[in-house]
């Protein structure tokens, strides 16, 4: 890489860690070319842009970002996956490194908060914000569907008891 190349590298990379809510970082030693692929595309899908960095250089990209505290985790062969949504991210990450145990979660950032290897699993098991709007929707209609089968089930016992007793009185 000339100087040119690697100012124009620090500047993207700076800006992808200031841009970015979530930042993960991995270890990918061992992993061939099309299990990255594999990786990329689907990271890609969701809108996350999985990126294997040099780290001498990555490491002076983020010393002005929120991602500072990122830098001791840049040695050996390191990839970012930078999105905005950081349970997707950790999600297929996690999903991918069960799957191909040369690929590492190693930490990351959510927001502005760092995460260890076991907060970015921590973060792989939660809903994401689509599911738990469904699971708050769930629990709220459960009361009200109870409510309609109980209305129902008395009126067609009400029913009942009514033809029951007409037909008594014929």
């Amino acid at each position: 890489m000339n100087k040119e190349q690697k100012k124009n590298y620090i500047a993207e990379m700076t800006a992808q860690f200031e841009n970015s809510k979530a930042v993960m970082v991995t270890h990918y030693q061992g992993l061939t070319m099309p299990q990255l692929d594999e990786l990329r595309s689907q990271m890609r899908e969701k809108g996350i842009v999985f990126k294997i960095t040099k780290n001498r250089i990555t490491k002076l990209a983020i010393e002005k970002t929120k991602c500072k505290d990122l830098s001791k985790l840049f040695t050996g062969p390191t990839a970012v996956a930078f999105g905005e949504d950081a349970i997707m991210s950790a999600r297929i990450l996690s999903k991918f490194a069960k799957d191909n145990e040369n690929l590492k979660l190693i930490g990351g950032i959510m927001d502005n908060e760092v995460l260890d290897q076991t907060g970015v699993q921590n973060v792989a098991n939660l809903p994401t914000l689509d599911e738990a709007r469904a699971s708050i929707i769930g629990i709220l209609n459960t009361p009200a569907s109870k409510l309609v089968s109980i209305f129902l089930a008395r009126s067609e016992k009400m029913s009942s008891l009514s033809a029951e007793n007409s037909e008594k009185t014929t």
